[in-house]
């Protein structure tokens, strides 16, 4: 990403949870902190995800998860976002993730995982800390 323009945010809400004000509010804060900000609504699917990230030229993609389905869900949208060419794309998500859960996720690429009432600037400060490593290790 070049210093030209702001960071990309894709927040997604994968699968059948309809409970979206998380989402809303931490789109809200990255807004309010500098970044371009994509929400693309409930009950996306992990296709729909992926192709929104790729139109929309994300730096990284959030998922907010409730529903339970996370372990499903996220491999899933990994596989889509890497077979369409994302798979340099930070993946991050947020909700209600098990503590349990947590190492499989890192496992299958989530660079971040944020709990209900995480800090809203600190998820910011995390994603410029992804991209600015993502930058750094880009070629020239």
């Amino acid at each position: 990403m070049s210093s030209e323009r702001p960071i990309r945010v894709l927040i997604g809400k994968p699968g059948l949870d309809g409970h979206d004000r998380g989402a809303k509010v931490i789109a809200r804060a990255l807004r309010d902190a500098g970044m371009e900000v994509v929400y693309t609504g409930l009950r996306q699917t992990p296709e729909m995800i992926a192709e929104a990230a790729l139109q929309e030229d994300v730096d990284v993609v959030g998922l907010s998860i409730l529903s339970g389905a996370h372990m499903a869900l996220v491999p899933r949208i990994r596989e889509v976002m890497n077979s369409s060419g994302l798979e340099d794309v930070p993946l991050i998500i947020g909700g209600i993730i098990p503590d349990v859960d947590k190492p499989s996720l890192e496992a299958m690429g989530v660079r971040g995982i944020f709990g209900p009432g995480a800090n809203t600037e600190e998820i910011a400060g995390f994603i410029r800390t992804l991209v600015a490593a993502k930058d750094k290790d880009a070629p020239a």
